[in-house]
């Protein structure tokens, strides 16, 4: 007893000192921080009204108050050692500089809705840097622009143009608590996409701060690294401040439906007929189909007390540019099957459709847009998949057991073609396009706490994706970066980070992937903006052809016919890359 007694006491004193270890390297973080935030700012700036160390009473609430997967919130998730807040432009040039000077890496920010937690948790001594506060929107209808800083919200954003106009919006996702600047840098899809794209496809310009800590604009940045940016993931090459979009028009009266066909009223043979239509039917028309197992209750017709039957119901939600007359005719015509009517159409005009595909109910304020916090967190996992020929009737057949089998995941389709066809796979670093019929979201969630029940709903999904195997692209397996999944792949930062990031990145980018990795050897070719799956720079032979000055301290010059320069104090060096 008395060696239990000394084991359990000398663990105690351990995790003791772990604990105060930790809080001593956050102090001491938050005083350099905070010493060097004040020497790159005016004199008049309190830095440490900005940066936030883990003893501060507020910590806790600032990190949480954007955790929108609550997987991590844990004791054992890795916590920063600080907080940045900034609430002007220079001052996240100030903290890149900073971080870069301490030697600690960033996690950047906007919404907190990364599935993986990419954005506010790491394996390495960490700070985040939070962009909540820089959240403006400028609407200028007169030539149908916005400029949107990073830290705003989708919600805010459709709140800001429907305030100037009634015939305007901006095609992206229809969670208003998205952040902007991880929604656009990802591609950023919603259910104007057959008709508009995505929201990539209307950014106009840019502002993003580099490894030096430079502000640039499209016209310095260089359309390379402007590309990238659309698409390619932000938080690898910079820290993008804002986007100036392009609006697009929207009708006085859209439509809205919403279906429900469990597999006794013939839902396999509608959703066989959906996936050859639902690329190719009117641009107007985005169709949705919500995958669910569910149990119902059935007495068969006798009197015997009801039993319950675990079966599959499929969801179409719809939304269409236009009123329900058109609708209908669009219906009659190319999707009989469905058997939609007249009066499972809703007409509304576009703000009040946001709020409808946001699950508000009906007569909700349209005020709701701007709280920031409105979805509640949740214990889940997604992943994600793109299918390009019809699946058989046999197989759908066979996926609905499957799904009744696992009990618990779910799936969404989600209809692509029209102006998605239209668009080059290269236009953006986004390259799923042409071919692909629809895209599929796979998603559990739970409510039980602990890792051993997080563990067995985590499997469940993962058992499902593996399932859909034979059924959607290959060679390689395609999945969009805004669905993170860390199950694809994770990069160590080591000697192998090209070949470690080619893993996740042709499975994101596609053909895509190299033209990324050149972009960000130019501008950040010492790998300082990195994560779990992170654009990686090309490796190098460590061969130096020359030195020559910069004309900016820290600038690189770019990739050039397998040459690259690297940065070294006020010089640049050329070197080989393998």
């Amino acid at each position: 007893m008395e060696i239990s007694v000394s084991f359990f006491a000398l663990l105690f004193l351990l995790l003791g000192f772990q604990i105060i270890s930790s809080y001593a390297t956050s102090d001491s973080i938050y005083g350099k921080f905070v010493q060097c935030l004040s020497s790159h700012s005016s004199p008049s700036f309190q830095a440490s009204s900005i940066v936030y160390g883990q003893t501060n009473s507020s910590f806790t609430t600032v990190l949480q108050s954007y955790i929108r997967n609550t997987r991590f919130i844990t004791s054992s998730t890795p916590k920063p050692l600080i907080i940045v807040t900034p609430t002007d432009e220079s001052q996240v040039s100030a903290a890149v500089i900073c971080s870069r000077d301490i030697g600690i890496q960033p996690r950047i920010r906007s919404g907190g809705h990364d599935y993986e937690g990419l954005s506010y948790i790491s394996d390495v001594p960490f700070f985040i840097l939070d962009m909540f506060n820089l959240r403006s929107i400028n609407v200028n209808i007169k030539d149908e622009t916005a400029w949107v800083q990073a830290g705003a919200t989708l919600g805010e954003l459709y709140y800001r143009i429907w305030e100037k106009s009634r015939v305007h919006g901006f095609p992206a996702g229809i969670c208003p608590t998205v952040g902007v600047g991880g929604h656009f840098s990802g591609g950023g899809y919603g259910n104007m996409l057959r008709k508009y794209g995505l929201s990539v496809d209307h950014i106009v310009d840019a502002k993003i701060v580099d490894v030096n800590g430079t502000i640039l604009d499209r016209n310095s940045m260089g359309e390379d690294l402007f590309w990238a940016i659309r698409g390619g993931g932000g938080a690898s090459f910079g820290v993008i401040l804002s986007y100036k979009v392009k609006l697009v028009g929207v009708p006085g009266t859209v439509t809205v439906f919403r279906v429900e066909k469990p597999l006794a009223e013939n839902a396999t043979d509608i959703v066989y007929q959906w996936q050859h239509i639902t690329d190719k039917i009117n641009s107007d028309l985005f169709m949705r189909l919500l995958v669910q197992p569910i149990t119902v209750k059935s007495n068969n017709g006798s009197t015997k007390a009801k039993k319950s039957q675990k079966t599959v119901r499929i969801t179409f939600v719809g939304m269409f540019l236009g009123d329900s007359t058109r609708l209908m005719s669009v219906m009659n015509k190319d999707f009989p099957e469905l058997g939609l009517k007249k009066e499972n159409c809703k007409e509304m005009n576009w703000i009040e459709s946001v709020l409808y595909w946001a699950h508000f109910d009906n007569g909700t304020s349209v005020d709701v847009l701007l709280n920031r916090t409105s979805d509640s967190a949740t214990l889940m996992k997604r992943k994600s998949d793109y299918v390009q020929k019809p699946i058989s009737k046999n197989d759908l057949e066979g996926l609905w057991k499957k799904l009744i089998e696992l009990g618990k995941p779910g799936m969404v389709f989600n209809s692509y073609g029209g102006r998605m066809n239209e668009i080059p796979a290269s236009e953006t670093p986004f390259p799923h396009r042409a071919g692909k019929i629809f895209m599929i979201q796979y998603l559990v969630n739970w409510h039980e706490e602990g890792a051993e029940a997080g563990k067995k709903y985590v499997n469940l999904i993962r058992e499902l994706y593996s399932y859909m195997t034979p059924f959607v692209s290959n060679s390689p397996r395609a999945s969009y970066l805004n669905y993170r999944d860390i199950d694809i792949g994770i990069n160590h930062h080591g000697k192998d980070s090209y070949q470690e990031g080619k893993v996740y990145g042709d499975k994101y980018f596609l053909n895509n992937f190299e033209r990324l990795v050149k972009v960000k050897t130019a501008v950040d070719p010492q790998d300082f903006f990195r994560y779990e799956q992170s654009i990686p720079p090309l490796p190098y032979s460590g061969k130096i052809h020359r030195e020559r000055e910069l004309p900016l301290p820290g600038h690189c010059f770019g990739y050039k016919n397998n040459i690259c320069c690297l940065f070294r104090g006020s010089k640049s060096m050329l070197f080989d890359v393998n």
